[in-house]
C-alpha cells in the first residue's frame, strides 16, 4: 500500500505562481519502472494529465502547461513537486498526484488550484 498526500493547493491571481508538493509512503519499493504524475480536473471537464516523470527521469508535459510548469522528485521518487508558473483561469482544477509502478496506481485526494482575479 502506498499513501500520497498533497499540499501546496490554494487561489491565486492569474500571472502567479504556485507549487504543489506530493509526499508518498508506504510500500514504495520496486524493481519495476515508476511513473509519478500530476493529473488535473476541472469542474465539468474530463480528467486530463499535466505532467509526469520517471524514475529513469524522463519528463512529459501536457502541451497546455509546457514552458509554464515543471515537475520534478527525489531520486528516490518519494517526494513529488509541481511549480507552475504564469497561471492562467483555464488552470484552475483540482489537481491529483499519481504513483504507478508494475500493475498498481496510486492516487492523491487532490488539491484544489484556483486561478481568479
Amino acid at each position: 500500500q502506498v499513501t500520497l498526500v498533497e499540499s501546496g493547493g490554494g487561489l491565486v491571481q492569474p500571472g502567479g505562481s504556485l507549487r504543489l508538493s506530493c509526499a508518498a509512503s508506504g510500500n514504495i519499493f520496486s524493481f519495476s519502472i515508476v511513473v509519478m504524475g500530476w493529473f488535473r480536473q476541472a469542474p465539468g471537464k474530463q480528467r486530463e494529465l499535466v505532467a509526469t516523470i520517471t524514475s529513469g527521469g524522463t519528463t512529459d508535459y501536457a502541451d497546455s502547461v509546457k514552458g509554464r510548469f515543471t515537475i520534478s522528485s527525489d531520486n528516490a521518487m518519494t517526494t513529488l513537486s509541481l511549480q507552475m508558473n504564469t497561471l492562467k483561469p483555464e488552470d484552475t482544477a483540482v489537481y491529483y498526484c499519481s504513483r504507478r509502478s508494475g500493475n498498481r496506481q496510486y492516487w492523491g485526494q487532490g488539491t484544489q488550484v484556483t486561478v481568479s482575479s
